[in-house]
């Protein structure tokens, strides 16, 4: 049996086969959601990702969180565990998951609190980041973004910040600081793989966005996320495929 599962298999795959800590999230609750991003109730991972409700237009809300270096602009990627059951071993931004219906804190759309908690939750899971390194109003929020596959309404935040990294080996296995011109360098090796969400942001997004947050460079030199306030329009879903 592959050691990967795509949205198809997961109707049918016994997840006992699989690591028994990643079977176990898969259990965590989703955030179900209108294509306007409206909550409607709350369904298990392992639902939310079957190609069956995918196909019925089943949508979950998730984050996607990318943190740059505020003095040289570089950004944190993170490669995927091979214990992954979904886009194992694929490079991707710094962190991407969900807010959990299972807190109510992550359920608050206020301000995008919830999505904002759960970023800072997510980025301690995965990467050993401290919660007070990436603060949940720390983040900027860009805007949302509703893919086809995952089929997520996926809320883009921006961090700067200098942040200790100690992997959790059961979520990555392998991190990196890069520049604009080394992660296109990375696009362009086939011996890489990413994450469907990472290469459509990249695709569509976030060189545009990166180009216009060193440029707004402070007087001591620092970059500052904040400074991206209405770059991009975050009062409507933008839908992507």
């Amino acid at each position: 049996m592959s050691n990967s599962a795509t949205a198809a298999d997961l109707a049918t795959i016994d997840l006992s086969e699989y690591d028994p800590e990643q079977s176990r999230l898969m259990s965590e609750r989703c955030i179900i959601v209108t294509p306007d991003d409206v909550a409607i109730g709350a369904l298990d991972k392992k639902t939310c990702h079957l190609m069956e409700n995918i196909k019925k237009g089943l949508l979950h809300r998730a984050f996607s969180a990318f943190i740059f270096r505020p003095d040289d602009g570089k950004l944190l990627l993170q490669q995927r565990a091979s214990e992954k059951i979904t886009f194992p071993d694929m490079w991707t931004n710094t962190c991407c998951s969900h807010p959990l219906d299972d807190f109510e804190e992550e359920k608050i759309e206020e301000e995008q609190k919830g999505v904002r908690v759960a970023a800072t939750r997510k980025l301690e899971h995965e990467l050993g980041i401290p919660p007070h390194q990436a603060p949940a109003d720390g983040f900027q929020y860009l805007t949302r973004i509703h893919y086809l596959a995952p089929s997520d309404v996926d809320y883009i935040l921006f961090l700067t910040a200098h942040v200790d990294v100690t992997p959790n080996l059961n979520e990555i296995r392998d991190h990196k600081w890069v520049d604009k011109q080394e992660l296109q360098a990375m696009f362009d090796d086939p011996e890489n793989s990413f994450t469907p969400w990472f290469k459509l942001i990249a695709r569509d997004f976030l060189f545009g966005w990166w180009d216009e947050l060193l440029a707004r460079r402070s007087e001591d030199g620092l970059l500052d996320a904040k400074s991206l306030v209405g770059v991009a329009d975050g009062s409507k879903v933008i839908k992507m495929t």
